[in-house]
């Protein structure tokens, strides 16, 4: 029986009318709608003509998580008084509930991709509403681009609704081809908000990592809303790891303690839905965030956290990492207190920070992973994603990393398009590598074991497993938790999506392959890149390049090679950190890694010399390594020149003379251009090697060998000689000036102006400065001891003003030389005064 009195109480019900009309008029329609006012399970029963007396259609709603479809459908047919399976079904991975009689289904994005892949029309659906779109999750922006597509080209009359309660309203209408905006306005109770920041300092979040410390502030502000508020409180987290840890410091608390998160078993997920007698304290993901209500929740604690999806393509790593949370998810956290009456937000963080938080979250096309995405759009028959209507862009480095995935694991063919492997890969409704391991791995081991293993990795197993994989698998067979039932529905799943796999092996090879060769050659096939050589000491060297280290009390330790499947690096550490992984021999290792085998003559400046030698890779690691007898010419010339290039032009032989002509070139260069060559720094020296360098670097072998080459013979051939501007070189850049007293002083041309140091008596009856290139030249006038007594470009002022200080300060430490009043009619000399009466 249709619970009326329950359906007429929704907030949302005043805004449906206005929603049918965009519909009707438009076919798309934005619906924004605050939590808690129905727009999940009123909206599409009215769309659907089982309430209200609309036509009936069938309705798919697409919710981004299995606990949000299952509680939206499990809602719904309570409010028109049935069970799941009849008008109201749902279908999450691993699991489906529906009946003949069923006319709206709730799916997965993820469902409906697969769904959208095999049936472009989407036969028989009339309408699609689009649960929580705000959260950006990279399946539901794909699942709005392919609808939008259908839409355009095959089926026009397919209604489609985006719905959220926070969302950009103003890009959706655009994306949906302007259509129009419906708000929905909620009974919102007042929510007090309440400032509660950590008394000291705590550690920004890195990686996976929260600082305990902050974790530990938490579970004292639960127990102080505990204390000072009445109803449940709903204390939001990053993730399952920090829930279990806050759990165990709210020992003693009069309430329940419940863990809501994706992994969590059936039971405890509805029990959180369900209203219960008594008092309960609900630790929760972002689950618990949109599209479900949490009775009995007057209190919010929120830790201010979230996880985001980050992935490193240079390293091959992809992991969660921790984030500040979005002040649109702090606003729909905090509505969860007012849903059924006035509450109150305890915010974890100053109030000052607040204004500081990212507006929305990151979409997901940003930041994730792609290749998922970018096969998707190649079956879809876009492989660029250039035609597709999203949002925002997929980022041009992220898909052409995509692409080489594709490629290696024989997704795609080198012009993008999917093959035939590529196509049911697609369909397997698992990442692009995780389907190459179920595929060849079936073929190598069965398909029962391939599932096994791939399940495990297409949901990490919980860290009470440990790292191994082929020992997480032991516990997973044996395992009465939630996270095993699940694993065994997934096992299943593949299994019957295998059908029969693309090449058999007889079922004795298959037998041979040990647990841990299985696990092993399954982690490998999937992450080829993080195949790990041992370096000794529980650190490894990934395919890579990037290291990895295992724990401490790791049976991982002393296998000589790992095939790691989950591994995460801190923003600023050296080496990544091993959650799992199989022990994998060098064979196996070759063969799940082919496309990473490579390897040649290897020449090379290292450690201050040319190494040369045959080498054999796997990515980065070194299998074989024998010294090469004869190099090649040119790579030894390319070795010197990277030597040269890393270490300076003074691994050649520089004279007094040779640096001098150094810098008078150059000074020419800065000063007349022309055909004087830039030899100021050694990247444009080296970049002249052949003009300069030649025959003696071809000749060279080793680093001792450049340091016999005479690098002021070499600049030499750099003097431009076909214009003849060569032959003025003395002219224009003297290596010495000639002074008053008949010394002849060598220039400095080593800084922007050339310099002249001479002693102050020899310039005496010198008017003029001297030039260089019609520069003048900076004279230093030393005391007769060659100590600086002054500098000028302006000797005529010198003598005029600056001399006569000079003259004061010196004449009597150094009375033996002449100190005339009037130098400038004084008679130069480089000799005492003794000496002059000679």
């Amino acid at each position: 029986m249709i619970r009326q009195a329950d359906l007429d109480a929704l907030p949302v019900r005043e805004a449906v009318p206005a929603l049918v009309r965009a519909l009707d008029a438009h076919g798309t329609a934005v619906l924004c709608a605050p939590p808690g006012t129905g727009k999940t399970t009123l909206v599409p029963l009215v769309l659907a003509g089982l309430v209200g007396g609309g036509p009936r259609r069938r309705v798919v709603v697409a919710e981004p998580r299995r606990i949000a479809a299952r509680a939206a459908a499990r809602r719904m047919a309570w409010l028109l008084g049935e069970r799941p399976g009849d008008s109201i079904g749902f279908t999450v991975r691993g699991e489906r509930v529906v009946g003949p009689g069923t006319v709206v289904e709730v799916v997965t994005t993820g469902v409906l991709l697969q769904r959208l892949q095999r049936d472009q029309e989407l036969a028989g659906t009339d309408v699609v509403v689009l649960d929580e779109c705000h959260e950006r999750h990279l399946d539901a922006d794909t699942v709005a681009a392919f609808l939008l597509d259908v839409r355009a080209t095959l089926r026009p009359e397919l209604r489609l609704v985006a719905a959220s309660a926070t969302t950009d309203a103003a890009g959706w209408a655009r994306l949906l081809e302007d259509a129009p905006v419906v708000e929905a306005a909620g009974v919102a109770h007042p929510v007090e908000t309440v400032w509660a920041p950590p008394a000291r300092p705590v550690r920004p979040p890195h990686g996976m990592r929260v600082d305990p410390a902050q974790l530990t502030h938490v579970a004292s502000v639960v127990r102080r809303a505990l204390a000072e508020r009445s109803g449940d409180v709903l204390c939001f987290l990053p993730g399952v790891g920090e829930i279990a840890r806050v759990a165990g410091q709210l020992g003693g608390v009069d309430a329940e303690v419940l863990q809501v998160h994706g992994r969590a078993p059936a039971a405890v997920q509805d029990a959180a839905l369900t209203a219960a007698d008594h008092r309960r304290v609900i630790l929760s993901t972002a689950v618990a965030e949109s599209s479900l209500t949490v009775p009995g929740v007057r209190v919010v604690v929120d830790s201010g956290l979230a996880r985001e999806p980050r992935v490193d393509h240079a390293r091959g790593l992809g992991a969660l990492t921790t984030v500040r949370a979005s002040r649109a998810s702090g606003r729909q956290r905090a509505g969860r207190a007012g849903r059924e009456a006035p509450g109150a937000v305890y915010r974890c963080w100053e109030q000052a920070e607040d204004a500081r938080l990212p507006a929305f979250p990151s979409p997901e096309i940003r930041i994730a992973d792609l290749a998922q995405f970018a096969l998707q759009a190649a079956c879809w028959g876009d492989p660029e994603a250039s035609g597709l209507a999203l949002l925002d862009p997929p980022p041009a480095g992220a898909m052409a990393a995509a692409r080489e995935v594709l490629l290696a694991v024989g997704a795609v063919d080198d012009a993008g398009r999917p093959t035939a492997r590529g196509l049911r890969m697609s369909r397997l409704g698992l990442h692009p590598r995780l389907a190459r391991a179920l595929l060849d791995g079936a073929a190598a081991l069965g398909a029962r074991r391939a599932a096994e293993l791939v399940a495990l990795l297409s949901e990490e197993p919980p860290r009470e497993y440990g790292d191994d994989l082929a020992a997480a698998r032991r516990a997973a067979r044996r395992g009465g938790d939630g996270y095993a039932a699940r694993w065994r529905a997934e096992c299943r799943r593949l299994e019957r999506a295998l059908g029969t796999p693309d090449a058999t092996t007889g079922a004795g090879a298959a037998a041979e392959v040990s647990d841990d060769g299985a696990a092993g050659l399954v982690a490998a096939l999937a992450f080829p890149e993080r195949v790990a050589r041992a370096k000794g000491g529980g650190a490894f060297l990934m395919a890579s390049g990037t290291g990895a280290e295992v724990g401490d009390g790791s049976a991982l330790r002393g296998a000589p090679w790992l095939a790691i499947a989950v591994a995460d690096r801190a923003a600023h550490a050296t080496s990544a950190r091993v959650r799992l992984a199989a022990v994998v021999d060098e064979e196996t290792a070759r063969t799940a890694c082919g496309h990473l085998l490579g390897g040649g003559d290897e020449v090379r400046w290292e450690a201050g010399d040319v190494v040369a030698r045959s080498v054999e890779r796997l990515g980065a690691i070194e299998l074989t390594v024998r010294p090469l007898r004869a190099p090649g010419p040119a790579l030894v010339r390319a070795a010197l020149l990277d030597g040269l290039a890393a270490e300076g032009v003074g691994l050649l032989r520089w004279s007094e003379d040779a640096r001098a002509l150094r810098a008078r070139l150059g000074f020419l260069h800065r000063t007349l251009g022309g055909g004087w060559p830039d030899v100021a720094d050694d990247a444009a020296l080296l970049a002249r090697a052949d003009d300069w360098l030649e025959p003696e670097l071809t000749r060279a072998r080793r680093r001792a060998d450049l340091g016999r080459i005479d690098a002021g013979q070499a600049l030499n051939r750099l003097l431009p000689w076909a214009g003849g501007e060569a032959g003025r070189l003395d002219e224009l850049a003297p290596e010495r000036l000639q002074v008053p007293s008949g010394s002849r002083i060598r220039v400095d041309y080593g800084g922007e102006q050339p310099v002249l140091a001479v002693k102050l008596q020899e310039l005496f009856g010198l008017a003029e400065t001297p030039r260089v290139a019609g520069v003048p030249v900076l004279v230093h006038l030393l005391s007769p001891a060659g100590r600086p007594a002054a500098v000028t470009a302006d000797l005529a002022s010198f003598w005029r003003g600056g001399y006569r200080a000079v003259r004061a300060e010196l004449r009597g430490r150094y009375p033996k030389h002449p100190w005339p009043e009037d130098p400038a009619t004084a008679e130069p000399t480089r000799h005492t005064n003794a000496r002059l009466r000679r």
